[in-house]
C-alpha cells in the first residue's frame, strides 16, 4: 500500500517549512526561499522555477516521513 503523502502541494511554501522544519534543506536546494516566494503555494513555486513539481513533492515526503 502506498503511504498517504505528508506535504500537500496546495500549501506554500512558508506552511510546509513551518509544519515540516526538515524540509527547509531541501526547498533551499531547490531555490525555494520563505521570503519572497514563501506565501505561493507549492506547485505554483515549483513551476515558477522549472522543477519538477512530483519530484519536489516526493523529496519532501521522504524528509518527513519516519
Amino acid at each position: 500500500m502506498k503511504p498517504e503523502a505528508a506535504v500537500n502541494l496546495s500549501w506554500t511554501v512558508n506552511e510546509v517549512a513551518e509544519r515540516y522544519p526538515k524540509t527547509r534543506e531541501v526547498l533551499a536546494r531547490y531555490g525555494l526561499d520563505l521570503c519572497c516566494g514563501g506565501a505561493h503555494p507549492l506547485e505554483f513555486a515549483a513551476q515558477a522555477h522549472g522543477i519538477d513539481a512530483r519530484e519536489l513533492s516526493r523529496e519532501l515526503n521522504a524528509c518527513v516521513r519516519p
